[in-house]
């Protein structure tokens, strides 16, 4: 099986960027970044010190039900290029550990699915649980704040 480490798609992104406002409703923050730990979720890279960054409420889900989890994320204030590669940890996965939990096609958690999960074997995770038929898609959250990061599909 092939994975997909899924990024923020475009579009949105843009919309942010042009004042398009978050999951709350509210225009994204504006700050700059003082070095790593400002993960972009349109790029998957980690903003460097110095540039512009927005600050917004997502909810990586497409309608509003109890598991759909709002948190703030990240995102470059210039434009960027979407993180697109497949079997390849983006490379803003720095931490030691994350949690890795898995979706149904309802876009409820699947309980049992998720555990924090030593980086390097990441892959290896999301192959095992995508290989169910009762798991749609995975979140790669932060083991310490819970933030969303990325999304993991199987192609």
């Amino acid at each position: 099986m092939t994975i997909t480490f899924t990024a923020m798609p475009t579009d949105y992104a843009e919309n942010l960027r042009n004042g398009g406002t978050d999951a709350y409703g509210n225009p994204p923050e504006t700050a700059t970044s003082d070095g790593p730990g400002h993960p972009c979720r349109h790029c998957l890279k980690n903003i460097d010190a110095g540039e512009a960054f927005l600050i917004l409420a997502h909810r990586p889900f497409p309608s509003l039900q109890p598991y759909a989890e709002t948190g703030p994320i990240f995102l470059h204030a210039k434009s960027c290029e979407r993180y697109e590669a497949t079997e390849v940890l983006p490379p803003m996965l720095q931490s030691p550990e994350y949690i890795v939990r898995g979706y149904g096609a309802d876009d409820r958690i699947v309980y049992g699915s998720g555990a924090v999960t030593p980086t390097t074997e990441i892959t290896d995770r999301a192959k095992m649980l995508l290989a169910r038929e009762d798991i749609a898609y995975l979140h790669v959250r932060s083991a310490r704040n819970n933030c969303y990061q990325c999304r993991i599909d199987r192609d």
